[in-house]
């Protein structure tokens, strides 16, 4: 599918979704979003549906200013994954041991571990600029700092939400690793900081929503915002990459007698600020609910709990500011899903994943998703399969 184009207040709205399709509270998100005096250009995710602040799956690019609230709260949020040298045929009958000593090993929810994970502990981890990277937290903003103990022992843990770990197979029955996290309370407390700042300041009180304020270039706050938002997405990468490491130690010793090996990881943000040059001008890039999908990157695009993931490769699609869809996408909210399904439905749409099935995650359940198939056949131009994947294994919190 090539994209529509939908007017815009400043530029044309680019859609990689059928506009027809899309709800319209979502719809006046981006028309909102195209009246900003900084946008250059402004793309949309076959995923794309209603946000806080700022709607997910789209990519904004804006030319010396950038958005907190179009990054969201979840800073780097992101997935990993990993192929390993497990077949499906060396997978026990019943998987439920197996997911126990992932969620022992893991927290999950607003758990969180209760010493710091010492990286050196784990199998083959790189532990070059750990020490760096947590003496930089030192620079972040004083209202934040508090948090530095918490932001320590939540580093290698879950969350809530749409958040995930699995094992899945593909169509090969090769078994690979999945997971989906970010930049945990951390992540959330810093966009929350930034955000109130960006509303306090003069040349945003004439915004036609005042959650789309912005920080502009050569400003303190913008470069306060910056140091904080990097090196939160850092925090994010870090986490999962120690999340990982904590995975692949599980099935190490759940396969001792396989001597199960790896192969590179994959890991790709999709709420995040880059900086790249398009159109011969350099931009600040973000992408809320959307990955890079530069000519060559991997990256991952999940289903739901019950359904498909792929492993993609980009395409480099420039109108689309190089970039793909995060996911499959919800097509009704939280509360809604909860009001119209039932536990029944979840076990039967779940039917065959060693999962939570109870009312605790029925906000989750894959009816509450948009169709990942369609969502891949919309982005055709932007990224190519290199593997789908179904999981055996979904652990939520």
């Amino acid at each position: 599918m090539s994209y529509t184009e939908v007017p815009g207040a400043r530029v044309p709205i680019r859609m990689w979704a059928d506009p027809a399709t899309v709800e319209g509270a979502a719809m006046q998100q981006l028309r909102n979003i195209s009246t900003l005096p900084w946008l250059h250009g402004l793309a949309v995710m076959p995923d794309v549906h209603l946000g806080k602040g700022a709607t997910v799956g789209s990519v904004i690019a804006m030319k010396g200013a950038v958005c907190p609230a179009a990054v969201g709260v979840d800073i780097g949020c992101g997935m990993s994954a990993v192929k390993t040298s497990l077949n499906a045929r060396d997978l026990p009958d019943d998987l439920s041991r197996l997911r126990s000593k992932i969620e022992q090993a893991i927290p999950v929810g607003r758990g969180l571990h209760s010493e710091p994970v010492d990286p050196g502990s784990l199998h083959g981890f790189r532990t070059a600029g750990w020490e760096d990277f947590w003496e930089r937290f030192e620079g972040v903003a004083p209202e934040v700092k508090w948090r530095r103990e918490r932001a320590m022992q939540q580093m290698g843990t879950l969350g809530s939400g749409n958040h995930l770990i699995e094992v899945c197979t593909d169509l090969s029955g090769a078994v690979w690793l999945m997971l989906h996290s970010g930049s945990r309370n951390i992540g959330k407390e810093l966009a929350e900081h930034h955000m109130t700042v960006a509303r306090s300041l003069p040349h945003n009180q004439g915004l036609v929503d005042r959650d789309l304020a912005v920080f502009i270039s050569d400003t303190p706050q913008m470069a306060a915002y910056r140091q904080d938002l990097y090196w939160a997405q850092e925090y994010a990468k870090n986490n999962r990459a120690v999340m990982m490491a904590l995975f692949k130690d599980v099935l190490r010793r759940e396969f001792a007698r396989t001597k199960v090996t790896f192969d590179q990881e994959i890991s790709c943000h999709h709420n995040y600020v880059a900086e790249e040059r398009y159109d011969g001008l350099d931009l600040l890039v973000t992408r809320k609910g959307a990955i890079r999908a530069g000519t060559g990157d991997f990256g991952i695009i999940p289903g739901s709990m019950g359904t498909s993931s792929f492993i993609v490769r980009g395409l480099g699609n420039e109108a689309a500011f190089n970039s793909a869809s995060h996911g499959a996408g919800r097509k009704m909210s939280r509360t809604a899903a909860k009001k119209r399904f039932t536990v029944r439905d979840l076990e039967e749409q779940t039917r065959g994943v060693e999962c939570r099935k109870d009312a605790g995650v029925l906000d989750e359940i894959p009816g509450a998703y948009k169709s990942i198939e369609k969502v891949m056949e919309q982005q055709r131009d932007l990224v190519e399969i290199v593997a789908q994947l179904k999981q055996v294994i979904n652990v939520k919190g």
